[in-house]
C-alpha cells in the first residue's frame, strides 16, 4: 500500500448515495453566490421567523448560564423541561403523558430522524403524503426504508384522504406521515379529517402515525390546530407527537424540539440520542422552558402580523397572470400552482420545461428566490414564504410579476 492510499479518506457508505442535498442548502448557495457578485436578491425562500426570540425567554438563558447550568443533562432533557413539555401537551391534547413518554432533542428534526432511525427495518415503508418537506423521504431513504409518496389534490386542500391511505398501506408500512399545519402547503387537518385517517388506521394495527406539528402555532384559524391524539386517544401508543420552540417562538438556532409517543420509542430514541449527541443543549433547554411556560403575548402578537403578510402574499401572487396561490391556514408558507407557465419561452429564447427552469428564470430577471415545487414531490408549483417584512414581500411580487410579464407564451 502506497503512502497515499494509506492517507486517503474512507470511502463514503453505500448509504449515502441515497441521499441527496437539501433543496433549501441548494437554494441558500445560490443566493449566497449571487449576492457575492454584488447582484441583489429577494429571497421568499425563508423557513425561519424574522422575529427576534422573545426578550424573557434570552433571560432565562442567560440565568442558568450565570446559576452554571452548564453541564450535561440528562438525554431526554432536564426535569423541569419535561414539566414544561407535559404542561404544554395537557393543554394541547387534553393528554397527560409520564416523562418516560416524551423525549427531548436538538430540534424537531433530529427527532424525527432518530424516530426512523430506531424503528425502520431495510425495506420498511413509511407513507409520505406529497407535498411534504423536503427531507421526510431522504430520512426514511438513508434509514433503510422505502418512502412511499401518495400525491394529494389541490381539491381536497392537498391533503391525505382516508381513501389514498387505504390504498398505500402494505403489509411493509410502518408509519405514515403527517405534517400540519403543512409545509408547504399551509394546509390544516380537522378534526373530522383526522377522524377519518384514524379509522383506517383501526384497521392496520402495524401502522402508527408520526405527527409533526411543529408550525401548530401559527394558525389563521378560529379554533386551534387539532392533534391525532387528542381525536384519537385509542391511539396514542400509534401516535408520536413532534414539535418544538422553533417556529411559535422564534428560537430556531436554539435547537430544541420534542416529542411525545409510546415509552418504548421514547426511550430507543433516549438511547440513540446518548451515543450521538449525548443530550440537547442544557442553556437551551432552560430557554425552551421559558418560552412554553411563558404566556401567548409573543405568538399572538406574531400570528396577526403573519396574518396579514399572508395576505399581502396571496393578494399579489392571484393577480399575476399564471400564478394560482392557495390560501395557507398555517405556517408561514404560500403555495403555488405555476403549471400555467410550463413551455413559455424566456428572453433569451429558451423554454421553460421545469420547475428549475422558472426558478432560474425568477432569480435572473428580477432577483426573487423561490423554492421549486418538485423538491416537495409536487412539480409545477413554488413555495413563497411570508417570514419577511411587508415591504420586502411587496418587492417580491412585483419583482415576480417583471419576470412573468418578460415571457412569451
Amino acid at each position: 500500500m502506497t503512502l497515499s492510499e494509506t492517507l486517503r479518506a474512507p470511502a463514503p457508505a453505500e448509504r449515502m448515495s441515497r441521499v441527496k442535498e437539501s433543496p433549501s442548502s441548494r437554494v441558500a448557495d445560490r443566493v449566497r453566490a449571487f449576492q457575492a457578485a454584488g447582484r441583489k436578491v429577494l429571497p421568499l425562500t425563508i423557513g425561519e421567523p424574522d422575529f427576534d426570540t422573545p426578550d424573557h425567554v434570552k433571560e432565562a438563558a442567560i440565568a442558568a448560564i450565570r446559576a452554571g447550568e452548564t453541564k450535561y443533562t440528562s438525554a431526554n432533557g432536564t426535569p423541569a423541561l419535561q414539566r414544561a413539555i407535559t404542561s404544554r401537551l395537557l393543554r394541547k391534547t387534553g393528554q397527560s403523558y409520564a416523562t418516560d413518554e416524551i423525549c427531548v432533542g436538538g430540534g424537531a428534526k433530529q427527532l424525527i430522524f432518530l424516530a426512523f432511525v430506531a424503528t425502520l427495518n431495510e425495506g420498511d415503508e413509511v407513507i409520505v403524503p406529497a407535498p411534504y418537506w423536503v427531507s421526510y423521504p431522504d430520512m426514511v431513504t438513508v434509514n433503510g426504508g422505502r418512502p412511499v409518496v401518495v400525491a394529494t389534490a389541490a381539491e381536497d386542500g392537498y391533503k391525505l384522504t382516508p381513501g389514498h391511505l387505504r390504498e398505500a398501506i402494505t403489509d411493509r408500512t410502518k408509519w405514515v406521515v403527517l405534517n400540519t399545519p403543512n409545509n408547504p402547503t399551509g394546509a390544516v387537518y380537522s378534526e373530522e379529517e383526522l377522524h377519518a385517517l384514524a379509522d383506517v388506521l383501526r384497521a392496520h394495527p402495524h401502522v402508527s402515525m408520526l405527527c409533526d406539528e411543529i408550525y401548530d402555532e401559527i394558525n389563521f384559524g378560529a379554533r386551534s390546530v387539532p392533534s391525532a391524539v387528542t381525536v384519537a386517544p385509542d391511539l396514542r401508543e400509534r401516535i408520536f407527537l413532534v414539535n418544538g420552540v422553533s417556529k411559535a417562538y422564534a428560537m430556531t438556532g436554539w435547537r430544541i424540539g420534542y416529542a411525545a409517543g409510546a415509552a418504548r420509542l421514547c426511550g430507543a430514541i433516549g438511547t440513540l440520542q446518548s451515543q450521538s449527541s449525548s443530550c440537547p443543549s442544557s442553556v437551551s433547554q432552560a430557554a425552551a422552558v421559558a418560552a412554553l411556560d411563558g404566556g401567548r403575548e409573543f405568538i399572538d402578537r406574531t400570528v396577526r402580523i403573519y396574518a396579514g403578510r399572508r395576505d399581502l402574499l396571496v393578494s399579489g401572487l392571484d393577480a399575476i397572470d399564471g400564478l394560482r396561490p392557495t390560501v395557507p391556514d398555517g405556517g408561514f408558507y404560500v403555495w403555488t400552482d405555476s403549471s400555467a407557465l410550463m413551455g413559455a419561452v424566456t428572453p433569451s429564447g429558451s423554454t421553460l420545461a421545469s420547475d428549475t427552469d422558472l426558478s432560474e428564470h425568477f432569480l435572473e430577471t428580477s432577483g426573487v428566490v423561490v423554492i421549486t415545487g418538485d423538491s416537495y414531490g409536487c412539480p409545477g408549483h413554488f413555495r413563497a414564504s411570508f417570514a419577511l417584512s411587508s415591504d420586502a414581500i411587496r418587492e417580491a411580487v412585483a419583482g415576480l410579476a417583471h419576470s412573468i410579464s418578460l415571457l412569451r407564451r
